[in-house]
């Protein structure tokens, strides 16, 4: 089985004593690569929690999180934002572009810091922008584009760095229904095409359609995985 994503027992708790809140309470998952799944479940069920361990935005209380084979809930400071920028893509809800740079150099960014030549930086980011369908509008800052074309910026920028694997956290919660099935339509398509790995923390019941599999959360544990 190749496995790009493992968490063991994992428990992540905020507060303490009496006031504990058990955000994650022993979950276990296991990721293959090239899955196209949704972690699903009521607010509060820990959902986001679990993608923010397996992105390394986050340490658990307890137990591991591995990614290829790398516990990264061993890791902090340094070394772990350095394995978080080379392994792991983020689309946010929000979007989170740099208002000041293009889209170009938005999606360029995290290449520069990865230390990657002139020249494959920019043949990389011309052909993301085909990928996403933003031909032409690499130079228009984040406030010269519609929210879909923004959070194609933000997949865009996601992919470019050739990461292991994609996070994306409600990726569709701020976009209008027909951008957001476009937008779902595109990930599903890269997933396909290009093997790309892609999890999802969402309550949108159009990624629930197009996902392949179901990771139902409640009260912190997983409470069904379903394959479609």
């Amino acid at each position: 089985m190749d496995n790009i994503i493992v968490t063991r027992e994992v428990c992540r708790y905020f507060g303490s004593k009496d006031t504990q809140v058990k955000a994650l309470d022993h979950a276990s998952i296991e990721i293959q690569r090239g899955e196209f799944t949704a972690i699903i479940g009521p607010s509060g069920s820990g959902k986001t929690t679990l993608l923010q361990l397996i992105g390394g935005l986050d340490n658990p209380s307890s137990g591991q999180v591995l990614l290829d084979g790398t516990n990264i809930a061993d890791m902090t400071g340094t070394t772990l934002s350095d394995f978080r920028r080379d392994h792991i893509g983020f689309i946010f809800q929000a979007y989170n572009l740099i208002p000041v740079l293009s889209a170009e150099e938005n999606i360029e960014y995290i290449m520069l810091l990865q230390g990657i030549p002139a020249a494959q930086r920019k043949g990389r980011v011309h052909e993301m922008l085909r990928l996403v369908d933003l031909d032409g509008l690499g130079d228009r800052r984040p406030s010269q584009l519609s929210g879909g074309q923004q959070q194609r910026v933000a997949v865009a920028r996601a992919m470019a760095s050739q990461p292991d694997i994609i996070l994306a956290d409600e990726p569709t919660a701020n976009l209008d229904s027909k951008t957001g099935v476009a937008l779902l339509d595109l990930m599903r398509t890269l997933n396909e095409e290009h093997n790309m790995t892609f999890v999802f923390s969402t309550h949108d019941e159009k990624i629930m359609e197009r996902a392949r599999r179901l990771i139902h959360l409640q009260d912190g544990r997983v409470d069904s995985d379903q394959l479609k």
